[in-house]
């Protein structure tokens, strides 16, 4: 073998060399690039989850900033004596900010300043107003000359809950039919011993 050939395939092994490093360089920029996208993708969706405020998508109107609260609040619904049951998945967390969680259908948790009960019954897609609450598939159970619908917030009775707000340890009570005095008092001591899960 030559001079002139083993030089050739020295300059040959050296181009090689040189063009592997350069495409090795080329696609190890090209990942740094792309997972660096990818970080201020990730860091700026985290920030803005975590700095979520009521003009966030599906946030309640007038709601503070999501985390700004965490209050707990036992409820009770009564149809005609039976419990109303929020622990279907049906009525779990349909909202951040107010929601029933962990397959538990007697406490509700709220995360936020501002965020009323109207708020967590319209996430829940249940109608409710001062006269009547509405199932999702359409039957209502409105206030009439035979039957009532009542409001209880820690054992006062009230005429509207919609705007009421939560607080920590809150007893709510609504209540639908033609009870007795004395049945509403068993049903708000049924209500006083739910144990509130935080």
């Amino acid at each position: 073998m030559g001079r002139k050939e083993r030089r050739e395939r020295e300059l040959k092994r050296d181009n090689y060399a040189t063009r592997h490093s350069a495409k090795k360089r080329k696609n190890t920029l090209i990942a740094v690039g792309v997972l660096a996208v990818i970080a201020v993708i990730v860091g700026y969706s985290g920030y803005t989850f975590a700095t979520m405020t009521q003009s966030a998508p599906g946030g309640p109107e007038n709601a503070g900033v999501l985390g700004s609260e965490h209050s707990h609040a036992a409820i009770l619904v009564k149809i005609f004596g039976d419990m109303f049951d929020f622990s279907a998945p049906a009525y779990q967390i349909k909202s951040s900010w107010i929601h029933f969680e962990g397959r538990d259908g007697t406490t509700i948790h709220k995360h936020a300043t501002g965020v009323t009960l109207g708020y967590l019954f319209e996430t829940l897609g249940l109608g409710l107003d001062d006269q009547c609450f509405v199932f999702q598939d359409g039957r209502s159970f409105c206030t009439n000359e035979d039957y009532s619908l009542k409001f209880y917030i820690n054992g006062e009775k009230v005429n509207d809950i919609r705007s009421y707000e939560i607080t920590e340890d809150d007893r709510i009570l609504i209540s639908y039919g033609g009870e007795t005095p004395e049945e509403i008092e068993a049903q708000l001591l049924e209500l006083q011993n739910q144990e509130i899960i935080k």
